[in-house]
């Protein structure tokens, strides 16, 4: 099965729908014009939609499987995933990075560690990771000294 995307006229996914193989190979085949030109003729444009573009499931084009909030770069023929975060940029493989590297050490006491980047912050943190529920110490990434600290 083939999957097309639907973009808006910002080249925002607002929907992935899959066509038959067949009628892609039909009308071009992976990737063509005509197979996107073919879909707009069977699937009628939601509100906001404007185009379709072909997505691989198997990642084997277009960088990446898209989804709802993904957005098409037309210049790069690829799909982009939603920033995760405003302080986040894109790095040269069109993937988003914080402004402080992913912890590196991922245990604190032989104890795997729960990680989220707090926004507010430009920090990762780790908190309560012993599973108890009654123990609220929690630990920052200092990423200068690469190590867990109490916070």
């Amino acid at each position: 099965m083939a999957h097309f995307a639907e973009l808006n006229s910002s080249n925002v996914v607002l929907r992935v729908i899959v066509v038959s193989n067949d009628d892609v190979d039909a009308n071009g085949g992976d990737q063509h014009p005509d197979a996107e030109a073919f879909v707009k003729t069977i699937v009628p444009h939601s509100t906001g939609g404007v185009a379709w573009k072909q997505t691989s499931y198997n990642h084997n084009f277009r960088k990446q499987y898209t989804g709802i909030g993904f957005t098409y770069d037309a210049t790069k023929d690829k799909f982009i995933t939603p920033k995760p975060y405003s302080s986040w940029s894109l790095d040269s493989n069109d993937d988003w990075q914080p402004p402080v590297s992913y912890p590196n050490v991922t245990q604190i006491s032989s104890i795997d560690v729960l990680i989220s980047w707090h926004e507010d912050d430009q920090k990762w943190l780790e908190v309560n990771h012993t599973g108890d529920p009654i123990v609220t110490t929690n630990y920052e990434w200092d990423a200068t000294n690469l190590q867990w600290n109490e916070a």
